[in-house]
């Protein structure tokens, strides 16, 4: 997978902090990225399959984003090719 098959969506459930979320998405899968208000609308039980059948590869919330930034390891400024890399580091693609 190259960088250029993927997006980064950045969304917000709410007004707090702690609601807003990156997503690295496949846009082999999914070309329009995430769809949030189906997202809103699923079933808790059946949201991580939701995620993975839109494409998404990785959700961080902004706390651990934050988390990252701080300890170097990705830079907001590059945020996407930075998770995108640390995906590949960590295997979860290739």
């Amino acid at each position: 997978m190259k960088k250029e098959d993927t997006k980064l969506d950045i969304f917000s459930f709410g007004d707090d902090p702690g609601d807003k979320f990156y997503c690295l998405v496949d846009c082999r899968i999914n070309p329009e990225g995430l769809d949030v208000d189906r997202m809103k609308l699923a079933d808790p039980r059946n949201f991580d399959r939701m995620l993975s059948d839109m494409g998404c590869i990785a959700m961080l919330t902004e706390q651990e984003v934050n988390e990252l930034d701080r300890r170097g390891e990705l830079s907001m400024e590059n945020i996407h090719t930075d998770l995108f890399e640390i995906c590949k580091k960590e295997g979860i693609i290739s």
